[in-house]
């Protein structure tokens, strides 16, 4: 006797049980469509139980998508019902592998195909597939501080279902502590995407599983890393005190490892001190961060790069913004953030990071309202109100309305009237209001 089929929940879950295809059939359909949208079975089911959100997937996998059902992806994520007109299953022109001429896309397709099988269908993961994961998450490392989130979030999260997926299976110790360490990184940069796009729930449900990770892969530097990623969420949450106790809590596997989570912890833990009031703390905390500097060999974590190390940018940025609470350390501010500025002038240099640039001019911008210098604090502040919508992140935005504040404390409001209305302005459209 067949069994019943289940009720779909989706438009697209609909579809499929329509076209009497299995689902390894319709991914391995998925790289002829497009070499760059393999897609595992787990995966695509996983879309089509409403259980992950198609319009987070990356561009690829969203066009194939499209292509594959004739609709757009906004109306395959829909709740399916018998009533709904999307339901009609209208058979797409692109299914076609691709013709004579068009020799390097069937090559890449090959290859990515070949990927995907290396990865995913063996039954111990190979010291190759590790490798070739790494050199991926190494990749979105190095691209998170330079690039909108939005360019990032896909392939992040298609990693992680990758990763998480070969954890499922039973791997030999050597493999399993990579991966946990591969899928701690990954996390941990999810939990930004969260935090960028103001989720703080999320981003600290993602550290949560980091942390869990890294305990697995018995890596103190990630550990700590992750702790420093945690008192980041919490600090722009406005949980400062918080923010604090997960600094604290990452001190010792940062001395234990001996990397830069060793200078990022307590200049992460000033910034929150300063913005509780204590600036006896803060500032004892970035004369910390600051010596911590002549005790750093870097570690593995380090050896990735990008958003995984901290540099001395970073380092100047984040005690400008630790002394811009404290009004009576205005003249620190300034020194510290005209520096930070011109560190993250070069937008060519490897330690550039647009969110830390943004944050630097407006640190600036609020030493400069402590002076009353309201046209240098224009001045300052302008570069990062002309930055597009899908660069306008969580902290960029916290900033930004830190400068509005310090100029309606100051009694300023009226002088700087063209300033505060640009302020308003900019901050109608944070990034995550952007459609994606």
């Amino acid at each position: 006797m067949a069994r019943e089929r289940r009720e779909p929940r989706t438009v697209l879950e609909f579809l499929i049980q329509q076209s009497e295809r299995t689902y390894e059939e319709l991914a391995e359909e998925f790289s002829r469509l497009d070499s760059r949208a393999a897609i595992s079975a787990r995966h695509l089911g996983r879309l089509a139980r409403g259980e992950r959100d198609i319009t987070g997937a990356t561009p690829a996998t969203r066009r194939a998508l499209q292509a594959m059902f004739g609709k757009p992806v906004e109306e395959l994520q829909q709740p399916w019902a018998p009533s709904n007109p999307s339901t009609s299953l209208e058979p797409a022109a692109a299914l076609a592998l691709p013709g004579a001429g068009d020799e390097r896309t069937i090559l890449a397709m090959a290859a990515n195909r070949a990927r995907q099988y290396a990865m995913l269908a063996a039954e111990a993961t190979t010291p190759a597939a590790i490798q070739q994961l790494a050199e991926e998450v190494q990749r979105l490392a190095l691209a998170y501080p330079q690039q909108p989130v939005s360019h990032l979030i896909g392939d992040l999260a298609e990693t992680q279902d990758t990763l998480f997926s070969l954890l499922e299976r039973r791997q030999p110790p050597n493999q399993s502590r990579d991966l946990h360490f591969l899928a701690g990184i990954t996390s941990g940069l999810l939990a930004k995407v969260s935090h960028d796009l103001a989720d703080p729930h999320s981003a600290m449900l993602q550290a949560r599983t980091a942390v869990l990770c890294a305990e697995q892969a018995g890596h103190p530097g990630l550990q700590a890393w992750l702790r420093g990623m945690q008192s980041l969420v919490a600090y722009w949450a406005g949980r400062y005190a918080e923010a604090v106790r997960y600094a604290e809590a990452g001190r010792e596997h940062a001395t234990q490892a001996g990397g830069t989570t060793a200078v990022w912890l307590p200049v992460s833990a000033a910034r929150a001190y300063a913005a509780l009031g204590n600036a006896e703390q803060a500032k004892a905390a970035i004369t910390e961060a600051e010596q911590a500097w002549t005790r750093v060999r870097p570690d593995e974590l380090d050896a990735i790069g990008g958003i995984c190390t901290f540099n001395q940018p970073r380092t100047l940025y984040y005690a400008a913004d630790a002394l811009a609470w404290l009004p009576d350390h205005a003249s620190d501010a300034e020194r510290y953030s005209t520096q930070a500025v011109t560190a993250y002038a070069d937008p060519h240099d490897p330690a550039w990071a647009f969110g830390d640039q943004a944050g630097s001019h407006a640190d600036l911008a609020i030493s400069r309202v402590a002076a009353r210098d309201l046209d240098g604090a224009a001045d300052a502040l302008s570069p990062v109100l002309d930055l597009p919508g899908e660069q306008r992140i969580n902290g960029i935005m916290h900033s930004v309305r830190r400068v509005h504040q310090a100029i309606t404390r100051a009694g300023l409001a009226t002088d700087a009237r063209d300033l505060v209305d640009g302020i308003e302005h900019f901050t109608h459209t944070p990034a995550n209001a952007l459609p994606r």
